[in-house]
């Protein structure tokens, strides 16, 4: 590893570490020539994730995005955010455990109601009429119903 102060073609390593749950390795790193230290992480490459959205168009997979809408679909909730940063996680891990490199944009809709849903019944209901695009008071209530009847027979 080529040191960033110096520019000497070569360092050691000092002290190495698992980080992000073992994702990726956190190594310290000292120049043999000056003498500095500096820290580098090691990752593997995953592969790209590809999201075909509803008009054709393709995009790639933004982690960033979907933690917005889970935000966004929380907002005001009792849902603390460890909690929805964890939601995002696991969706992004089921998605890439898929063999699929290209997703439709429906089966990461369909993901994010499923968790919101376990999660926060509001936050999957306000979440719910954004993605299925209500289009009246009805299909509101239709799906406020199926929650209800679904807690009803839990009980």
């Amino acid at each position: 590893m080529k040191c960033p102060f110096c520019s000497y073609r070569d360092s050691r390593v000092i002290d190495s570490r698992a980080v992000e749950e073992g994702c990726s390795i956190r190594r310290r790193r000292e120049c043999p020539n000056c003498g500095k230290r500096f820290t580098t992480y090691e990752k593997y490459e995953e592969t790209p994730l590809v999201v075909s959205k509803k008009d054709g168009r393709r995009e790639l997979f933004d982690g960033k995005k979907l933690l917005a809408g889970l935000l966004k679909a929380c907002e005001k909730r009792p849902v603390p955010y460890e909690k929805i940063k964890e939601i995002a996680d696991s969706i992004e891990r089921e998605l890439r455990m898929s063999a699929d490199a290209e997703i439709p944009s429906a089966q990461i809709g369909e993901l994010v109601m499923k968790y919101l849903e376990q999660t926060d019944q509001i936050a999957y209901v306000r979440f719910a009429s954004v993605y299925r695009q209500f289009a009246d008071v009805r299909n509101f209530m239709q799906e406020l119903e199926r929650i209800m009847q679904k807690s009803k027979d839990a009980k």
